[in-house]
């Protein structure tokens, strides 16, 4: 956790009451997602916009059934690592505004509903030991290998959906009205973006949230969608193995041996465009189309190719 800005910061915000600083994947932590509960971070799962899980997986979560546990990725632990050097950032391009960690908050009165903002921003105290009162805005901080998921700095339209949700749900938690996104992509491209509380937005996520915690209390399990996530999730609900055959449907059978026919010429046209691209490539770096990059090149040491890897790209809508 940071340690710039006051040792007396106040933590008041409208609407939100402070559950504390929690370490994700500790207990605590844990404890304060868990249950009947809809997190900032899962609210996207719900209206199926996140791109990390499944509205099947966050159900058999929030049911108490096996889900895979919190896992601290290279992505998360540099992101981490990051977050204050960007927020650092972020305050010394506002002079006069103060971004201190904002901890787990809970609703006033929705107890159900949590978030974790990155920061609380508060105008910047005189003294050290100054309490600066009442938050003004929330900060979130982001760092991306690449940037075609973000709009251009500052675009009104520039914050992907998914953290567009995310937003959305800790405004709505905390009862503050503004996010500023700090960004860092690529390690070196700083971007800042802003986005503003919508009432309407923000009741169509809290109505589907309810409805979502509604069918879980009922029993009501979402379809199987065709999510990584979602399958990860369907492993690790048997307890066991009987020596016993299930009949399965025509129409399920041929789906299946189709599926895994056209996965075979799939695989197989994608290594061809690959020789392809990379034979063209060379000893370059990357592989452009109209100015736009398609893949590049990771190298070994004595200079061969050990991989050619995808830039992602925006989705057209």
């Amino acid at each position: 956790m940071s340690t710039n800005g006051p040792r007396n910061s106040a933590y008041v915000v409208p609407d939100g009451v402070l559950l504390g600083h929690l370490t994700p994947g500790t207990a605590a932590w844990e404890e304060a997602r868990t249950g009947l509960t809809i997190t900032a971070t899962e609210i996207a799962a719900v209206v199926g916009l996140s791109p990390w899980m499944s509205r099947f997986t966050l159900w058999h979560k929030k049911a108490g059934l096996a889900t895979a546990p919190f896992e601290m990725t290279p992505a998360i632990e540099w992101g981490t690592r990051l977050e204050d050097a960007v927020a650092l950032k972020w305050e010394e391009e506002h002079p006069g505004q103060l971004a201190a960690p904002a901890g787990t908050w809970r609703h006033r009165e929705r107890e159900w509903q949590r978030a974790t903002p990155d920061r609380l921003i508060y105008p910047q105290p005189h003294g050290e030991f100054d309490i600066p009162g009442q938050a003004d805005e929330l900060l979130e901080v982001k760092t991306s290998p690449f940037g075609d998921e973000w709009g251009a700095d500052g675009a009104e339209d520039g914050v992907p959906v998914w953290y567009r949700c995310q937003v959305m749900w800790q405004m709505d938690v905390t009862g503050l009205r503004r996010t500023r996104f700090a960004v860092l992509i690529g390690g070196w491209d700083y971007r800042e973006y802003t986005v503003d509380y919508d009432e309407t937005e923000a009741k169509i996520l809290r109505d589907a949230a309810e409805r979502f915690l509604d069918d879980v209390r009922r029993g009501v399990r979402p379809d199987i969608d065709g999510a990584t996530d979602t399958y990860q999730t369907i492993k690790l609900q048997p307890d066991g193995r009987e020596d016993r055959d299930v009949e399965i449907s025509v129409d399920l059978a041929a789906r299946y041996e189709v599926a895994q026919m056209q996965a075979k010429a799939a695989e197989r046209e994608l290594t061809h465009a690959r020789s392809l691209v990379l034979d063209e490539i060379g000893d370059g770096y990357r592989a452009t189309c109209n100015q736009r990059r398609i893949a590049y090149r990771t190298v070994r040491e004595d200079g061969t190719t050990r991989a050619l890897m995808p830039y992602r790209q925006k989705d057209a809508a």
